[in-house]
């Protein structure tokens, strides 16, 4: 089996609000290919066109996700997609997972911010994740690959006659293309796209297929049907998870471990303004995600309430789960005076209009406020899970309703050993009349 090598980042922190930032250059070698046409990426024979001597069962899963999708979104299908490389290997394929670069989120709207290429070593710890699951970033891919070339795209999509006869049952085809192709040839043959913002990487090939049910339906595909080296799923978040919540679920989310440097601006964050650390509040962190085991009930978490309040598309999108500003402050109020907590920290996307309506109501809010040199360093990426490490931390968190970004630090907080009841809560509308409470997803080890 081909062995590869593994080239992980190192920052060096000189504090935690500053720190110099080590940038990486990738020695991209660009080689002439010739262009592979397959007919059907259901029949066998088509051999990938690579660099001389590249080991024949070194295989390539790329993917991407629906553009509107926001950040937590991408990082729940980050998980599928670790489960369907799990399940390629397991037959003896040697799969990697290109982990595809971060950017153009909508809801990374700080101006004048150069937000795109940005590789997951920056939000993620890449030790953490490849003791899970092979991953490399999507410029070691290229450098690997001989060049930006992906040598066959499949679009995912649903069926168009959906259920037959109402009854779900899991397949996949190839079929016509129901939304306009993302896709165009140029004059070499070559498909152009998205593709990350890299405007120099192109496809051989793109067929889209139809397909409903588990990410794990598609091995058969990848290994039976498609012999080429590189295989992009686009709209990725079509397939559902294999085992959502089980093992191999947590696992993977446990692997999803928060770049140090962005713990470590967190961590101080909490002990400067929320009077909160690790030895206090019982929530000691292992850097080793697999020797991390919790016990439920043993993170005490510190001296004050954590919220997420979402706003923007939320107010239109979800009316009746999400309350108005004072009823959300009310609700605050309500649970600082049960908990006796004197602080609150507030994580929202509310506008500065919002802002300075909430900070009216509840003038003893803290938030995190980047500067402009640090939202340069971290990101809007960073900033979230900043805000996300925070809450984590807090005696008792309160969310909103169906947002990923509350889901994310359920499963932060699990992680961490906290009572359920102070994690599972979320605001409810004003006039909603069943509130029905988040799910407790209970770790599996």
């Amino acid at each position: 089996m081909a062995k590869r090598a593994v080239h992980v980042a190192v920052i060096f922190i000189s504090s935690t609000h500053s720190f110099t930032a080590i940038c990486l250059s990738v020695l991209v070698a660009f080689a002439a290919f010739e262009t592979v046409h397959c007919d059907s990426v259901f029949s066998a024979g088509h051999t990938a066109t690579g660099p001389i001597g590249a080991a024949k069962d070194l295989r390539y899963l790329l993917y991407d996700v629906n553009p509107p999708e926001g950040f937590n979104l991408r990082r729940d299908v980050y998980i599928r997609m670790a489960s369907l490389v799990k399940t390629l290997r397991k037959e003896g394929d040697d799969w990697v997972l290109v982990l595809p670069p971060w950017g153009r989120l909508y809801h990374w709207q700080s101006p004048n911010l150069h937000q795109i290429h940005i590789p997951w070593g920056e939000f993620f710890s890449l030790t953490s994740l490849q003791a899970n699951v092979p991953v490399i970033e999507y410029e070691e891919f290229i450098a690997e690959n001989g060049g930006p070339f992906i040598d066959q795209v499949l679009i995912l999509q649903n069926y168009a006659e959906g259920w037959t006869d109402g009854k779900w049952e899991e397949k996949v085809d190839e079929r016509p293309c129901i939304e306009k192709l993302m896709y165009n040839k140029d004059k070499q043959g070559y498909y152009r796209g998205w593709f990350w913002g890299y405007e120099e990487t192109r496809a051989r090939n793109v067929k889209c297929l139809s397909a409903q049910g588990h990410a794990s339906i598609m091995a058969p595909v990848l290994q039976k049907n498609i012999t080429v080296t590189s295989v992009m799923l686009d709209r990725a978040e079509t397939l559902l998870h294999d085992h959502y919540a089980g093992k191999d679920y947590w696992d993977t989310r446990r692997s999803m471990v928060f770049a140090k440097h962005l713990r470590l601006i967190g961590d101080d964050f909490r002990q400067k303004y929320l009077n909160s650390t690790d030895e206090k509040d019982h929530t000691i962190y292992s850097e080793d995600w697999t020797r991390m085991k919790a016990k439920l009930g043993s993170a005490k978490g510190g001296p004050y309430l954590g919220v997420h309040l979402r706003r923007k598309d939320f107010i239109w999108g979800h009316r009746e789960d999400v309350p108005s500003l004072k009823g959300a402050v009310k609700k605050i109020r309500s649970l600082m005076k049960k908990h006796k907590l004197d602080k609150v920290f507030l994580a929202t996307d509310a506008d500065e209009e919002e802002l300075r309506e909430l900070k009216t109501l509840l003038p003893d809010m803290v938030r995190f406020e980047a500067s402009a040199e640090d939202l340069e360093l971290f990101k809007d990426g960073g900033v979230a899970i900043i805000d996300q490490w925070i809450c984590a931390h807090a005696r008792f968190f309160i969310g909103t309703s169906v947002s990923t970004f509350s889901f994310r630090i359920h499963e932060e907080r699990e992680i961490l050993g906290f009572d359920p009841k102070t994690t599972y809560n979320r605001f409810c509308g004003d006039s909603e009349k069943e509130c029905e409470q988040p799910t407790h997803w209970k770790i599996v080890y």
